[in-house]
């Protein structure tokens, strides 16, 4: 078990910044306005001849209890109580505040272990920034400049000296059979909601307020003895209606969460069907080429008439994606949730299925002669033979001739032939088309004097006998 350091302070203090500079990464959603932050993200810090250990991103303790910034307050204070070291971040620029006063205050009736850290001391009198605060009483106060990476080194020797020999927090898992399921879809969908339910905590913020997740929070969990990695992502509006700095970068990690994931679960809501940007959410998820499962949500909140026009609705609009198992759910209730976890087995079973040469080989023939492709320009495409090239989606490399003449209609015959063939579900189906090249393309065979003259004799008779 790795220790656990928690990073805690008030709005704006640079507390995701530091989180980057110590985890080496960019994981962390980091802008000048306050309050970006609202959920805890984990990273690993690995320092270069030294133990490693946890670190926990929180948003700003603001002081109020009600709303989304009682929730942040929630969240920060929750990872304070589980963390075995608490970094106490202020701002050296600002000073002291009474919010930090605050935040100090529970801080020592919570009895945890903490270091303060002045941050932002870079182009100032660090002496006198450290002063600003000796009246809070630390025995060690670290400077720092996470922008700059000024401190952080000494930061880091601070912490392991003061770290305990067993964490709380689990080693980070690599298992590659830990299936990856990104939940994705517009604003105030229900994904956070879902989330929690799925964890029996309240683990992610989940309001009404549309946009309340604003950064791609990944988390571990084990369910019936099979382990997953659940990314909650911030909601996907039209560009149109994008238009902070902040929500720009939500939807950047939002788009990398798609590429990184395994089984893509789109969330719709019932009550409002599908609109042009689930639409779209779809489109994403279908350029990564990830597994797919739709999820209708707040299903339980339609009466029996609503229920059969959603039913309608869905299979109207989702016919480009009718490979894709729809499960009806309820996030707040938690109903359908054994039915979702079933199409995200069958779904990454089938991204991820190993292939022979000799099968795929086998079934482009069967599929060939079962139905041909049509005639063009006098001549048939030749489907030779085939093999597979990747998984995740699975792919298939078809050799042939001619192959340029094929129709979108035959490679969709070709793509469902696979699926029913192979029993493929919940992922797409891509192909490579390679065809063979003419070897003597471009080459001109000069013929030599012997030969001319030869031809010259041979057209000569055949002249002579007509």
């Amino acid at each position: 078990m790795l220790p656990l350091v928690a990073l805690v302070g008030r709005p704006n203090v640079g507390k995701s910044t530091l989180f980057n500079a110590l985890t080496r990464t960019r994981d962390a959603l980091v802008h000048d306005q306050p309050g970006v932050t609202r959920d805890r993200h984990y990273g690993v810090c690995r320092p270069e001849g030294q133990r490693h250990f946890a670190v926990v991103d929180t948003g700003g303790i603001a002081g109020e209890d009600e709303g989304l910034v009682g929730a942040t307050t929630r969240q920060a204070r929750a990872a304070a109580t589980e963390a075995d070291l608490v970094l106490f971040i202020v701002d050296g620029r600002e000073g002291a505040s009474a919010m930090d006063d605050e935040i100090l205050a529970w801080l020592r009736k919570s009895a945890r272990p903490t270091v303060l850290v002045v941050n932002k001391t870079d182009g100032i009198d660090t002496g006198a920034a450290l002063n600003e605060f000796a009246r809070y009483g630390f025995r060690d106060v670290v400077a720092t400049s996470s922008a700059h990476r000024q401190g952080i080194d000494d930061l880091i020797d601070e912490v392991v000296a003061r770290l305990p020999e067993e964490g709380v927090a689990p080693e980070l898992d690599t298992d590659p059979s830990r299936i990856r399921v990104a939940f994705i879809g517009r604003p105030n969908v229900g994904k956070s909601t879902l989330v929690n339910r799925l964890l029996g905590e309240e683990r992610m913020i989940a309001s009404d307020v549309p946009g309340t997740t604003r950064d791609s929070v990944a988390i571990d969990m084990e369910r019936d003895g099979r382990l997953y990695r659940l990314i909650d992502t911030a909601g996907l509006r039209r560009k149109s209606r994008v238009d902070e700095a902040v929500e720009k970068f939500s939807i950047i990690k939002t788009l990398q969460a798609i590429e990184q994931c395994q089984v893509a679960v789109v969330m719709l809501d019932a009550s409002e069907g599908v609109t042009d940007q689930d639409a779209s959410v779809l489109g994403y998820a279908l350029d990564a080429g990830r597994a797919l499962v739709v999820a209708v949500n707040k299903w339980d909140g339609l009466t029996e008439y609503q229920r059969q026009q959603a039913e309608a609705l869905l299979a109207r609009k989702l016919g480009f994606v009718d490979w894709a198992e729809a499960v009806r759910i309820s996030a707040k209730h938690g109903s359908g949730l054994r039915e979702l976890f079933g199409a995200i087995h069958r779904a990454h079973a089938s991204a991820t299925r190993e292939f022979s040469t000799s099968e795929i080989t086998r079934a482009v023939e069967i599929a060939y002669e079962s139905n041909p492709p049509p005639v063009v320009r006098g001549h048939i495409a030749k489907l030779r033979f085939a093999h597979p090239v990747a998984s995740n989606p699975p792919t298939f490399a078809i050799h042939g001739n001619r192959l340029r003449t094929l129709s979108d209609t035959y490679k969709r015959y070709l793509e469902n032939f696979f699926r029913k063939r192979f029993k493929l579900v919940g992922t797409p189906v891509r192909f490579v088309f390679k065809e063979g090249s003419n070897p003597y393309e471009g080459k001109k065979n000069v013929l030599t004097d012997k030969q001319v003259a030869k031809k010259r004799r041979l057209l000569r008779h055949v002249k002579k006998g007509r």
